[in-house]
Protein backbone atom coordinates (compact mmCIF):
# COMPACT_ATOMS: atom_id res chain seq x y z
CA UNK A 1 0.00 0.00 0.00
CA UNK A 2 2.66 2.17 0.64
CA UNK A 3 4.75 1.46 -2.25
CA UNK A 4 1.50 2.26 -3.99
CA UNK A 5 0.81 5.55 -2.44
CA UNK A 6 4.33 6.52 -3.22
CA UNK A 7 3.67 6.02 -6.61
CA UNK A 8 0.80 8.03 -6.85
CA UNK A 9 2.49 11.17 -4.80
CA UNK A 10 5.66 10.77 -7.30
CA UNK A 11 2.55 10.96 -10.26
CA UNK A 12 0.92 13.36 -8.70
CA UNK A 13 4.52 15.99 -8.26
CA UNK A 14 5.66 14.83 -11.91
CA UNK A 15 2.35 16.03 -13.23
CA UNK A 16 2.66 19.40 -10.93
CA UNK A 17 6.18 19.46 -12.57
CA UNK A 18 4.59 18.77 -16.15
CA UNK A 19 2.10 21.47 -15.56
CA UNK A 20 4.35 24.13 -14.43
CA UNK A 21 6.71 23.32 -17.19
CA UNK A 22 3.92 23.91 -19.84
CA UNK A 23 2.60 26.77 -18.05
CA UNK A 24 5.80 28.65 -19.34
CA UNK A 25 4.79 31.60 -21.45
CA UNK A 26 6.44 32.41 -24.89
CA UNK A 27 8.14 34.80 -26.38
CA UNK A 28 10.15 36.39 -28.96
CA UNK A 29 12.79 38.67 -29.26
CA UNK A 30 14.11 39.87 -32.98
CA UNK A 31 17.23 41.50 -32.35
CA UNK A 32 18.36 44.66 -34.59
CA UNK A 33 21.53 42.50 -35.84
CA UNK A 34 23.65 38.88 -36.31
CA UNK A 35 23.76 36.90 -33.15
CA UNK A 36 27.07 38.95 -31.29
CA UNK A 37 28.34 40.51 -27.96
CA UNK A 38 26.33 43.36 -28.51
CA UNK A 39 22.70 41.67 -27.57
CA UNK A 40 25.22 39.43 -25.23
CA UNK A 41 22.22 39.96 -21.95
CA UNK A 42 19.87 38.34 -23.44
CA UNK A 43 21.73 35.10 -24.28
CA UNK A 44 22.68 35.48 -20.99
CA UNK A 45 19.75 35.85 -19.55
CA UNK A 46 18.74 32.80 -21.64
CA UNK A 47 21.22 30.40 -21.06
CA UNK A 48 21.33 31.42 -16.85
CA UNK A 49 18.07 30.36 -16.72
CA UNK A 50 16.99 33.60 -16.16
CA UNK A 51 13.98 33.97 -18.54
CA UNK A 52 12.88 30.95 -17.11
CA UNK A 53 12.84 32.13 -13.67
CA UNK A 54 10.29 34.51 -14.35
CA UNK A 55 8.23 31.68 -16.32
CA UNK A 56 9.36 32.18 -19.89
CA UNK A 57 10.32 30.25 -22.80
CA UNK A 58 12.28 33.17 -24.68
CA UNK A 59 12.80 32.72 -28.46
CA UNK A 60 15.87 35.07 -29.94
CA UNK A 61 15.93 35.22 -33.38
CA UNK A 62 19.35 37.30 -34.83
CA UNK A 63 18.87 39.79 -37.53
CA UNK A 64 21.06 40.87 -40.67
CA UNK A 65 20.64 43.04 -43.66
CA UNK A 66 17.37 41.58 -44.89
CA UNK A 67 15.80 41.39 -41.60
CA UNK A 68 13.37 44.93 -40.62
CA UNK A 69 13.28 44.25 -37.29
CA UNK A 70 9.92 46.46 -37.15
CA UNK A 71 8.35 44.40 -40.10
CA UNK A 72 8.84 41.56 -38.17
CA UNK A 73 7.55 42.95 -34.85
CA UNK A 74 4.10 43.92 -36.71
CA UNK A 75 4.17 41.34 -38.72
CA UNK A 76 3.48 39.01 -34.98
CA UNK A 77 6.97 37.39 -35.87
CA UNK A 78 8.12 38.35 -32.84
CA UNK A 79 6.75 40.40 -29.34
CA UNK A 80 9.40 42.35 -28.35
CA UNK A 81 12.86 43.88 -30.92
CA UNK A 82 15.93 45.74 -30.52
CA UNK A 83 16.16 49.17 -32.31
CA UNK A 84 17.89 52.46 -32.47
CA UNK A 85 15.48 55.34 -31.16
CA UNK A 86 15.63 57.18 -34.64
CA UNK A 87 15.05 54.38 -36.87
CA UNK A 88 12.23 53.11 -34.48
CA UNK A 89 10.99 57.05 -34.40
CA UNK A 90 10.56 56.89 -38.11
CA UNK A 91 9.00 54.06 -38.14
CA UNK A 92 6.32 55.07 -36.09
CA UNK A 93 5.34 58.33 -38.08
CA UNK A 94 5.18 56.54 -40.64
CA UNK A 95 2.39 54.83 -39.05
CA UNK A 96 4.25 51.89 -36.92
CA UNK A 97 2.35 51.74 -33.76
CA UNK A 98 5.54 50.75 -31.40
CA UNK A 99 6.91 52.08 -27.67
CA UNK A 100 10.14 51.97 -26.31
CA UNK A 101 9.82 49.65 -23.25
CA UNK A 102 13.02 49.92 -21.86
CA UNK A 103 16.55 51.02 -22.72
CA UNK A 104 19.18 48.24 -22.03
CA UNK A 105 21.79 50.88 -23.38
CA UNK A 106 22.21 53.98 -21.13
CA UNK A 107 25.09 55.12 -23.95
CA UNK A 108 25.60 55.73 -27.62
CA UNK A 109 28.91 53.64 -29.33
CA UNK A 110 28.63 55.42 -31.48
CA UNK A 111 31.69 57.48 -33.53
CA UNK A 112 33.92 59.11 -36.17
CA UNK A 113 36.97 57.42 -37.36
CA UNK A 114 39.33 59.18 -38.90
CA UNK A 115 43.24 58.33 -40.47
CA UNK A 116 45.48 61.13 -38.51
CA UNK A 117 47.27 61.13 -41.95
CA UNK A 118 44.54 63.35 -43.49
CA UNK A 119 45.24 66.01 -40.67
CA UNK A 120 41.65 65.88 -39.41
CA UNK A 121 42.62 66.78 -35.60
CA UNK A 122 39.04 68.48 -34.79
CA UNK A 123 36.01 69.20 -36.24
CA UNK A 124 37.54 72.64 -37.83
CA UNK A 125 39.29 69.98 -40.09
CA UNK A 126 36.14 68.57 -41.57
CA UNK A 127 35.44 70.95 -44.77
CA UNK A 128 36.78 69.46 -47.76
CA UNK A 129 36.55 66.21 -46.88
CA UNK A 130 34.60 63.27 -47.31
CA UNK A 131 32.43 61.33 -44.34
CA UNK A 132 31.75 57.77 -44.78
CA UNK A 133 28.41 57.03 -42.58
CA UNK A 134 26.19 54.25 -42.78
CA UNK A 135 22.59 54.96 -43.89
CA UNK A 136 19.09 53.95 -43.05
CA UNK A 137 18.63 55.95 -39.88
CA UNK A 138 22.46 55.62 -38.89
CA UNK A 139 23.61 59.13 -40.79
CA UNK A 140 20.88 60.89 -39.26
CA UNK A 141 23.16 61.91 -35.39
CA UNK A 142 26.28 62.80 -38.29
CA UNK A 143 24.15 65.11 -40.14
CA UNK A 144 22.55 66.78 -37.35
CA UNK A 145 26.50 67.38 -36.20
CA UNK A 146 27.07 68.69 -39.76
CA UNK A 147 24.31 70.95 -39.49
CA UNK A 148 25.19 72.23 -35.90
CA UNK A 149 29.02 72.99 -37.32
CA UNK A 150 26.89 74.83 -40.82
CA UNK A 151 28.93 72.78 -43.10
CA UNK A 152 26.86 71.86 -46.02
CA UNK A 153 26.67 67.71 -46.82
CA UNK A 154 26.97 67.86 -50.21
CA UNK A 155 31.04 69.08 -50.90
CA UNK A 156 29.45 72.63 -51.84
CA UNK A 157 30.23 75.69 -50.11
CA UNK A 158 33.69 74.37 -48.16
CA UNK A 159 31.46 72.14 -46.39
CA UNK A 160 31.73 68.35 -46.56
CA UNK A 161 30.53 65.00 -48.47
CA UNK A 162 28.86 62.64 -46.92
CA UNK A 163 28.96 58.86 -48.50
CA UNK A 164 27.10 56.34 -47.74
CA UNK A 165 29.10 53.06 -47.31
CA UNK A 166 28.56 49.79 -46.02
CA UNK A 167 28.79 47.90 -42.93
CA UNK A 168 32.66 47.54 -42.76
CA UNK A 169 35.73 49.97 -42.60
CA UNK A 170 37.26 49.18 -46.28
CA UNK A 171 36.62 52.85 -47.70
CA UNK A 172 38.73 53.90 -44.77
CA UNK A 173 41.38 51.29 -45.14
CA UNK A 174 41.15 51.88 -49.63
CA UNK A 175 41.44 56.08 -48.10
CA UNK A 176 38.12 56.31 -50.13
CA UNK A 177 37.24 58.43 -47.83
CA UNK A 178 38.97 59.99 -44.51
CA UNK A 179 36.58 59.57 -42.01
CA UNK A 180 33.85 56.23 -40.95
CA UNK A 181 31.53 55.68 -38.85
CA UNK A 182 32.76 53.30 -36.67
CA UNK A 183 30.77 51.45 -32.83
CA UNK A 184 33.16 51.58 -29.70
CA UNK A 185 33.07 47.51 -29.90
CA UNK A 186 32.81 46.65 -33.11
CA UNK A 187 34.06 48.80 -36.90
CA UNK A 188 36.84 50.74 -34.43
CA UNK A 189 39.00 46.77 -33.86
CA UNK A 190 38.47 46.28 -37.74
CA UNK A 191 40.46 49.06 -38.55
CA UNK A 192 43.05 48.01 -35.33
CA UNK A 193 43.14 44.21 -36.83
CA UNK A 194 43.83 45.25 -40.06
CA UNK A 195 47.26 47.02 -38.95
CA UNK A 196 46.78 50.31 -37.95
CA UNK A 197 47.90 51.40 -34.09
CA UNK A 198 45.15 53.85 -31.95
CA UNK A 199 47.98 56.31 -32.48
CA UNK A 200 47.11 56.03 -36.52
CA UNK A 201 43.43 57.25 -35.62
CA UNK A 202 41.47 60.39 -34.43
CA UNK A 203 37.95 59.20 -32.81
CA UNK A 204 35.08 61.75 -32.23
CA UNK A 205 32.80 59.73 -29.70
CA UNK A 206 28.74 60.66 -30.82
CA UNK A 207 28.47 60.77 -27.06
CA UNK A 208 31.21 63.62 -26.28
CA UNK A 209 30.06 65.48 -29.33
CA UNK A 210 26.41 65.91 -27.75
CA UNK A 211 24.82 64.27 -30.91
CA UNK A 212 24.66 60.81 -29.71
CA UNK A 213 20.86 59.36 -29.83
CA UNK A 214 19.76 56.33 -28.29
CA UNK A 215 20.67 52.77 -29.36
CA UNK A 216 19.48 48.90 -28.51
CA UNK A 217 16.34 49.95 -26.78
CA UNK A 218 13.65 47.20 -26.61
CA UNK A 219 10.35 48.53 -28.62
CA UNK A 220 6.38 46.29 -28.72
CA UNK A 221 3.46 47.13 -30.29
CA UNK A 222 0.69 49.30 -28.78
CA UNK A 223 -1.58 46.68 -29.11
CA UNK A 224 0.51 44.79 -26.62
CA UNK A 225 0.75 47.45 -24.32
CA UNK A 226 -2.89 47.71 -23.92
CA UNK A 227 -2.98 43.70 -22.99
CA UNK A 228 -2.83 43.12 -19.07
CA UNK A 229 -1.32 39.82 -19.72
CA UNK A 230 0.88 40.79 -22.10
CA UNK A 231 2.44 43.82 -20.14
CA UNK A 232 2.82 41.24 -17.33
CA UNK A 233 4.92 39.16 -19.41
CA UNK A 234 6.80 42.41 -21.08
CA UNK A 235 7.89 43.04 -17.23
CA UNK A 236 8.97 39.63 -16.11
CA UNK A 237 11.01 39.81 -19.81
CA UNK A 238 12.94 43.15 -19.42
CA UNK A 239 13.48 41.93 -15.48
CA UNK A 240 15.13 38.95 -16.60
CA UNK A 241 16.94 40.71 -19.44
CA UNK A 242 18.66 43.41 -17.60
CA UNK A 243 19.57 40.43 -14.85
CA UNK A 244 21.41 38.96 -17.95
CA UNK A 245 22.96 42.35 -18.86
CA UNK A 246 24.40 42.75 -15.41
CA UNK A 247 25.63 39.52 -14.94
CA UNK A 248 27.41 40.09 -18.79
CA UNK A 249 29.17 43.20 -17.21
CA UNK A 250 30.25 41.31 -14.35
CA UNK A 251 31.42 38.57 -16.25
CA UNK A 252 32.74 39.34 -19.15
CA UNK A 253 34.60 36.09 -21.12
CA UNK A 254 31.54 33.60 -19.94
CA UNK A 255 29.03 36.28 -21.54
CA UNK A 256 31.09 35.53 -24.74
CA UNK A 257 31.32 32.17 -24.70
CA UNK A 258 27.57 32.27 -24.35
CA UNK A 259 27.28 34.48 -27.70
CA UNK A 260 29.65 31.97 -29.41
CA UNK A 261 27.59 28.84 -28.62
CA UNK A 262 24.30 30.38 -29.94
CA UNK A 263 25.96 31.30 -32.91
CA UNK A 264 24.93 29.39 -35.72
CA UNK A 265 26.61 30.62 -38.50
CA UNK A 266 30.23 30.00 -36.84
CA UNK A 267 31.62 33.50 -38.03
CA UNK A 268 32.48 34.93 -34.85
CA UNK A 269 35.82 34.21 -33.10
CA UNK A 270 36.26 34.40 -29.07
CA UNK A 271 38.97 37.34 -29.39
CA UNK A 272 36.65 39.41 -31.08
CA UNK A 273 33.10 38.61 -29.34
CA UNK A 274 34.76 38.96 -25.48
CA UNK A 275 36.56 42.47 -26.83
CA UNK A 276 33.19 43.38 -27.88
CA UNK A 277 31.89 42.29 -24.67
CA UNK A 278 33.66 44.24 -22.81
CA UNK A 279 32.98 47.45 -24.73
CA UNK A 280 29.39 46.74 -24.88
CA UNK A 281 29.36 46.54 -21.03
CA UNK A 282 30.95 50.48 -21.17
CA UNK A 283 27.22 51.03 -22.55
CA UNK A 284 25.25 49.08 -20.69
CA UNK A 285 26.61 49.58 -17.46
CA UNK A 286 24.19 51.79 -14.79
CA UNK A 287 21.17 51.17 -16.72
CA UNK A 288 18.61 49.38 -14.97
CA UNK A 289 16.49 49.24 -18.34
CA UNK A 290 14.60 52.78 -17.61
CA UNK A 291 14.36 55.40 -20.43
CA UNK A 292 15.92 58.55 -19.58
CA UNK A 293 13.45 61.10 -20.85
CA UNK A 294 16.32 64.09 -21.27
CA UNK A 295 18.01 61.40 -23.70
CA UNK A 296 15.14 60.66 -25.42
CA UNK A 297 13.96 64.17 -25.74
CA UNK A 298 17.80 64.45 -27.18
CA UNK A 299 17.96 62.12 -29.53
CA UNK A 300 14.05 62.89 -30.89
CA UNK A 301 15.32 66.45 -31.87
CA UNK A 302 18.68 65.21 -33.21
CA UNK A 303 16.49 62.89 -35.60
CA UNK A 304 14.33 65.94 -36.21
CA UNK A 305 17.43 67.99 -37.14
CA UNK A 306 18.26 65.10 -39.39
CA UNK A 307 14.90 65.27 -41.52
CA UNK A 308 14.23 61.66 -40.29
CA UNK A 309 10.87 62.78 -38.40
CA UNK A 310 9.16 66.17 -39.11
CA UNK A 311 7.86 66.47 -35.40
CA UNK A 312 8.09 65.77 -32.07
CA UNK A 313 6.69 62.11 -31.25
CA UNK A 314 3.92 61.56 -28.83
CA UNK A 315 3.49 57.90 -27.12
CA UNK A 316 6.62 56.94 -27.86
CA UNK A 317 7.70 55.67 -24.79
CA UNK A 318 6.00 54.23 -21.57
CA UNK A 319 7.72 53.54 -18.41
CA UNK A 320 4.79 51.15 -17.12
CA UNK A 321 7.11 47.90 -17.98
CA UNK A 322 10.49 49.38 -16.33
CA UNK A 323 8.01 50.44 -13.28
CA UNK A 324 6.98 46.81 -12.92
CA UNK A 325 9.99 45.15 -13.64
CA UNK A 326 12.10 47.22 -10.78
CA UNK A 327 9.35 46.27 -8.21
Amino acid sequence: MMKNITKITAGVALGLWGGMAQAADDLTLQLKWVTQAQFGGYYVAKDKGFYEEEGLNVTIKPGGPDIAPVQVLLGGGADVMVDWLPSALAAREKGAPIVNIAQPFAKSGLMLTCLKEHGIESPEDFPGNTLGTWFFGNEIPLLSWMGKLGYSTDGSDGGVTIQKINFNVDPLLQKQVECATTMTYNEYWQVIDAGLTPEDLVVFKYEDEGISTLEDGLYTTEESLADPEMVDKLARFVRASMKGWKYAEENVEEAAEIVLENDQTGAQTEKHQTRMMGEIAKLTEGSDGRLDEAAFDRSAEITMEGGMITKAPEGAWTHNITDKALQ
